[in-house]
């Protein structure tokens, strides 16, 4: 996939061509999808979208400027998200075997229900293992709205730094258009 999609962009590198800002914008989109519905890699697809851009657009040093700007919050946004929600889920009392099971009945879920499997294998994941951990189902289940809020916590970072990489792309793109 990757392979064609630098393929189209070759044929779209135009600097002023909007074929290649729409590619990477619908790159960008289906990114900040990924985010919200995590069965893409969103953030990874948003960056890729600004690197095509970059690459094939042939506007410098500016193009790479704006890549670098992106890939910094792309690291930023993946490393306070899991540092930040990890940290919650355990000042909540979620242990991090909790944590570990439960995203791998969310990973096998996925696999067996595509797209809501990873978010019912996950809440399946903590509620188990703290009924197993706490000996009590209705003990379990204020545990497994700790881990919700982590995960949407989680979600909302990784929004948080899509959308700040969406606007240094734009001001790229408005830059290259403009100036």
């Amino acid at each position: 996939m990757a392979e064609a999609i630098l393929n189209l962009a070759a044929q779209l590198q135009a600097p002023e061509g909007g074929a290649l800002v729409a590619l990477c914008a619908a790159l960008i989109v289906i990114g900040l999808v990924g985010v919200v519905v995590p069965i893409l890699p969103g953030l990874l697809l948003c960056l890729t979208g600004v690197f095509v851009w970059a690459y094939f657009g042939e506007y410098g040093s500016l193009g790479w400027v704006i890549f670098g700007s992106c890939a910094v919050w792309f690291v930023a946004g993946t490393v306070v998200k899991y540092v930040w929600a990890t940290a919650r889920a355990k000042r909540d009392g979620l242990p991090t075997r909790t944590l570990l099971v439960a995203g791998l009945l969310g990973l096998i879920g996925m696999c067996v229900i595509p797209v809501a499997g990873l978010f019912i294998g996950f809440v399946a994941g903590v509620w188990l293992m703290e009924a197993n951990r706490l000996g009590s189902t209705q003990r379990a289940w204020p545990a497994t709205v700790v881990a919700l809020k982590a995960v949407g916590l989680a979600i909302l970072i990784e929004l948080a730094a899509g959308m700040l990489i969406v606007g240094t792309w734009l001001v790229g793109v408005l830059v290259v258009n403009v100036g």
